[in-house]
Parts: C-alpha cells; structure tokens; sequence
C-alpha cells in the first residue's frame, strides 16, 4: 500500500489486475516520470472523460512531455512499445482504488467476483488473450472473464506491445511448436480452417484424452486478439511478423469460427452479427472442439456454459450500471455501405455503432 500512495506499481498490485509477468519496465519508468511531474507542478494527477484520460493542467503538460518523449524516439518499434506502456500506466494510475483488480467493474456498486464460478479448463486446451492496451480494463472487457473462470494459467494475459508479456508467451510457443498454436482470425490472406478441418486429424484421436497423458508438447495454444477489430488487423500482422521471424515464411495458423451472436451485441454492439466478443469466441471454439470424436468425453460443453454464464452476469451487471446512471441499454444502429465479416466484405443495411464504457 505505500507502494501505491508514492504511485509505484508493486508486483502484487500488478498482477492482481489479471497477469502472470513481472512489471513491465517502461511502465514502471512511465508511472516514475509522472510523480516526477507531480512534484515539478505541485498538482496531483487526475484522470476522467472518455478512456480515462489525464485532466487539467497537469494533463496538458503531460501531453507536450509525452508527445515530445515519442517523437525523439527514432526507431518505429521504440514509439510503438512507449506508446502501448503509457496506455497500460495511465490505466493502471485511473483504476486505483476505482475498479475492482479481477472484473474489472467499479468495486463499490457493481463488482460482479461473488457471482462467477469458476471452473478448471481441460488441461490440454492453454488460452492466450493477447489484449490492445486501449482494451485493458475496460469494463465491459470480455476476455477478462477467461482468466476470471479459469484462472490465469489456463487464460494468460499477453498485452500488445509489452516486451515481457510478448516474450512469455512467445517463448511458450517456441516450446509448443508451430503445429500447436492456432489463432482465431478470419485470415484474409490465406485460408482459415474450420475447427472441424483443422482438428479432425489431431494426434489426440488416437487415444482416450486425459490430463495425465498430457505433456507440454500435446498441449493446444489459442490466442484470441482481444481488441477492435480495427486494431486486431495490426496485432494480427504483428503475430504474423513474429511467426516468420521464429518458424520462416508461414503463416501462423488460423481459425474461422462457425458465426453467431453473442449476448453483449445487446450492449456492445459488434460490426456486424456474425462477428463476436471475445469471451463468445472461445465459448465457439469449445463448443465446436466437444462435436468432435476425440474431445466429446472432457466436457468442454460446460467449460463453454461456465464462460457463458460469467458473460451473461457482465451483461447484467454493466446494464444495472447503465440504467442506474440513466443511459440507454438500446442497441443503437447506424446505416453503412459495407462491412468484413470472415475475411469477405458483404453488405448490410445496419452496422452496429460501438458504445464505449470504458473508465
């Protein structure tokens, strides 16, 4: 705690917010530099508005120093990393005391942790929610709720453009193998397998599934971008850069869900009804995975209803909120031209308008 009122991130409060790694050194050195700044204005940071931006006039003198910080880095890749680790301080610094670390909802009103089961993912399945910055915690967040059912190492935090989260779950991949990870992205560079083509000739037919005879070679990763979609095309070409750079010139594998909606299209409208939250999605791979002869006795059906039922309880919980701040819970629509949907475009007369909730 005194950690926490010099503004310090302690590794404890850290990894209280959903992560495995140890803080990260750019948002330490970001958190450092504004108390420095504290203490060159006297005034005390604060944050409001929408995304939780810094206020007043210690936010407009921060914005002149990070701006200027950013510009004097010369290496592209240098921007990028300083620009995801200020995202992930100003969150963390506007959360505290605020949001509740594991559901990420403001703790006071509308916490939800007492109401989530959680439940224990078949050993052999490992999630990897590789998260933009802009979507750490977010209230209405869904990949939160993975690590929130089945605990941290079975759903692993990786944020984008954090050197120590990207080298954890890289180095896990090396281990794994190239032919064990798989990602949920209708590529549109190149052919997306169907849960039922990709996994109908898996090893794993050849015997009765059970977690002693899981190694860590057997073991399936999937990663799930957790972010807009406008965001998820860069984090998928990061990935992709990162594969080739490991594995050579092929892609990484990737995986085209069977469409459906989620419930948060209620609240959180997507760009279209056939594109899904990020919880939704792993509820689709799980589900698809159990019609399978070779995965129907590990019931990951109800690893899919445990997933299920924590997102109907955040829907239920960010819609108390709305109502009780007087906001709209009507799914708001708006005419557009076209939008993506599995890698093609198509029309449609309503796109979905997205409505933040973000602190």
């Amino acid at each position: 705690m005194s950690e926490e009122k010099q503004g310090h991130i302690s590794l404890q409060e850290w990894q209280s917010w959903g992560t495995t790694s140890p803080v990260p050194s750019m948002v330490t050195q970001i958190v450092e530099d504004l108390k420095d700044l504290e203490k060159n204005f006297d005034a005390q940071m604060s944050f409001g508005g929408h995304g939780g931006k810094l206020k007043g006039n210690f936010g407009v003198q921060e914005d002149k120093k990070h701006r200027a910080t950013y510009q004097s880095l010369g290496d592209s890749e240098e921007k990028f990393k300083f620009y995801s680790a200020r995202q992930i301080a100003c969150r963390i610094l506007g959360s505290r005391g605020y949001l509740c670390q594991k559901c990420w909802l403001p703790r006071e009103e509308d916490c939800m942790c007492s109401k989530v089961t959680s439940c224990m993912l078949w050993p052999g399945i490992k999630f990897w929610l590789y998260m933009h910055p802009k979507d750490f915690l977010r209230q209405n967040n869904t990949g939160k709720l993975l690590w929130q059912v089945f605990g941290v190492e079975a759903a692993t935090l990786c944020l984008y453009g954090i050197p120590e989260h990207e080298e954890i779950m890289w180095n896990s991949f090396k281990l794994a193998g190239k032919d064990k990870i798989w990602c949920l992205y209708p590529n549109k560079g190149s052919v997306s397998k169907s849960v039922e083509s990709a996994f109908s000739q898996e090893p794993l037919a050849n015997y009765e599934v059970t977690p002693e005879k899981l190694t860590g070679d057997t073991t399936l990763h999937f990663i799930l971008l957790d972010g807009t979609w406008s965001n998820s095309a860069a984090m998928f070409c990061r990935l992709q850069d990162q594969a080739k750079s490991v594995w050579g010139d092929e892609d990484l594998a990737c995986i085209s869900l069977n469409p459906g909606a989620s419930a948060m299209h209620k609240l959180r409208p997507q760009p279209s009804w056939d594109r899904t939250c990020t919880a939704a999605a792993a509820v689709g791979l799980l589900s698809e995975l159990q019609l399978l002869p070779q995965f129907s006795s590990i019931d990951l059906d109800k690893q899919a209803e445990a997933i299920e039922d924590a997102l109907t309880i955040l829907l239920e919980a960010l819609t108390t909120r709305r109502l009780r701040m007087g906001r709209s819970i009507t799914r708001k629509m708006r005419p557009t031209n076209s939008t993506f949907s599995q890698g093609k475009v198509h029309n449609t007369e309503n796109e979905a308008q997205h409505l933040p909730l973000e602190i």
